[in-house]
């Protein structure tokens, strides 16, 4: 049973970055992207958007409790669940931290101008489209994963 709890608080808070990610993809992203550098005042000076610190907290809370739900679980069907999602999501934030952290913050601390960059628009408009293929991504690990609480968390017998 605690262990079915503890798979539970897992399932829920990777599906917290979920909803962050998409919370950015439908309302920050859309902004930003739409004519930098004129559009990426929102993140410069004093009183900036800072969403990094959501995301430096969140993902490793996730790791920490993926690893541990693993441990809990690793006798049990559940196991391969927990495998899954912790390797694509290693590698998801392997591809992030070396192409999408860099870029975006390249893009948005672009000077600002009052005169629109096609170039600058362009690279806004890829992150943007591979950043979405990346929450794709992340989406069908997460129902992979819940997938997982259909499982019995019984003991897998040795064999």
């Amino acid at each position: 049973m605690k262990k079915d709890i503890f798979y539970s608080i897992c399932c829920l808070a990777f599906a917290i970055v979920i909803g962050g990610a998409v919370y950015e993809h439908m309302t920050i992203v859309p902004t930003w992207a739409a004519a930098p550098p004129v559009s990426l005042t929102m993140f410069q000076g004093e009183y900036g958007l800072k969403p990094g610190t959501f995301w430096q907290i969140i993902h490793p809370v996730n790791i920490f409790l993926l690893i541990s739900t693993l441990v809990l679980h690793w006798r049990t069907a559940r196991r391969i669940n927990i495998l899954i999602l912790l390797a694509g999501y290693i590698v998801i934030l392997a591809i992030t931290f070396v192409y999408f952290v860099p870029e975006l913050i390249d893009i948005t601390s672009t000077a600002v101008s009052s005169v629109s960059q096609p170039q600058l628009i362009h690279r806004a408009k890829v992150w943007e489209t591979l950043s979405l293929v990346r929450l794709g991504v992340l989406v069908i690990l997460c129902i992979e994963f819940f997938l997982g609480l259909t499982k019995p968390n019984l003991r897998l017998a040795r064999g």
